[in-house]
């Protein structure tokens, strides 16, 4: 199956571009008081290293918004300025060197107070996301009860963008986030026959950590697949690592992005003779470091690595992938590009996995 990219206008985002015919960028948002710049920034780095490409922080006053001049000092990717009821900190902290602003058309939506900060926006290069959510939209469409909750969204975002396009700004991102899936992506299809700007994916509110992962692998794999989006953020109520790392998973199931090794693994029955959890655990733990200790960098090509427990099915998917160990007895033959190289104990598995990658990566 070919995806076809939805085409969508070209933005710059502090050292990255989106839209057009560059990569879907994982974003994510920090989770404590960005006044508390040394922990945010900590958080931050942290969220670099897993391979998360923008970050969000929260500006609730001008302490916040002051913050942001010293942590982007400290990091390396863009930062997003996340500003709701107060215009003024959307000014404060477009000078203090956010990338972008996100504002709330259900609480920021005075056309003169719009107008400052399009002016700021403008004056500085500074991109602004029309972040729309379900529980925060403009009342007029909120409390209208013709409309479906998506077209809500919709109608609530076309309206926010003809303003700023009055005012003769275009550089603009849009994002239009339910707590269902279904209404997620009913907006989601609408705006992208409406606009060409870029797709910022999400589901707000998901649930415990498993519901949000869940949802949102669902909501955005459907979008995906269409060729709808630009940028996503997996928000979770768990640590924003865990965001990353989803996101990830996501984008590399759909082959939008190289993130490491895509493992395959059979779910393990009465046939298997080894212990395959434990092997399959060990495997993800080791990659995970490594890719972590290597900057969260993406590999230059895709490597599909299979963990195979019987001989119903392991030979012919150690044959499909790029390395592979199919399992018999307490020992499993190797496989490398299709072909059986030698046989390994369970014991050594990982480390001899691992040993041939590095070959792969150091090629690559």
């Amino acid at each position: 199956m070919i995806i076809k990219r939805h085409k969508t206008k070209e933005i710059q985002i502090g050292n990255i571009k989106i839209g057009g015919n560059n990569p879907i960028a994982i974003q994510s948002m920090a989770k404590v008081p960005t006044k508390d710049y040394r922990k945010t920034v900590l958080q931050i780095k942290n969220l670099e290293k897993e391979g998360c490409s923008i970050v969000r922080v929260a500006v609730r006053d001008e302490e916040d918004a002051h913050a942001i001049s010293q942590i982007k000092s400290a990091i390396r990717i863009p930062l997003v300025a996340d500003i709701h009821f107060n215009w003024k900190l959307a000014v404060c902290a477009i000078k203090s060197g956010a990338d972008k602003i996100r504002l709330n058309p259900g609480n920021i939506y005075k056309r003169q107070e719009i107008k400052e900060v399009v002016s700021a926006a403008r004056d500085y290069s500074v991109p602004i996301r029309v972040g729309l959510n379900s529980g925060s939209i403009p009342k007029i469409f909120r409390y209208n009860i013709k409309l479906k909750p998506a077209r809500k969204l919709v109608k609530a975002a076309l309206d926010y963008i003809k303003l700023l396009e009055d005012l003769n700004f275009t550089d603009i991102v849009v994002s239009l986030k339910c707590s269902s899936v279904l209404d997620t992506v009913e907006a989601y299809r609408e705006i992208a026959h409406r606009c060409n700007y870029p797709l910022h994916l999400g589901l707000t509110a998901s649930g415990f950590s498993e519901a949000g992962k869940i949802k949102s692998a669902v909501a955005m794999g459907i979008l995906l697949s269409q060729g709808i989006g630009d940028t996503l953020r997996v928000s979770l109520t768990d640590e924003p690592e865990e965001e990353v790392r989803i996101a990830k998973y996501i984008l590399s199931s759909l082959g939008r992005g190289s993130f490491g090794p895509e493992i395959i693994s059979c779910p393990a029955c009465g046939r298997t003779e080894v212990d395959i959890e434990k092997i399959v655990n060990e495997l993800q733990q080791k990659l995970s470091t490594l890719n972590r200790l290597s900057g969260g960098e993406r590999l230059t090509r895709p490597v599909r690595m299979a963990v195979m427990g019987c001989v119903v099915n392991g030979p012919g998917e150690a044959e499909d992938a790029d390395l592979a160990i199919a399992f018999g007895k307490k020992q499993g033959l190797l496989y490398k590009n299709s072909k059986p190289i030698r046989k390994v104990s369970s014991s050594e598995a990982v480390d001899e996995l691992l040993k041939e990658w590095s070959k792969i990566c150091t090629r690559s």
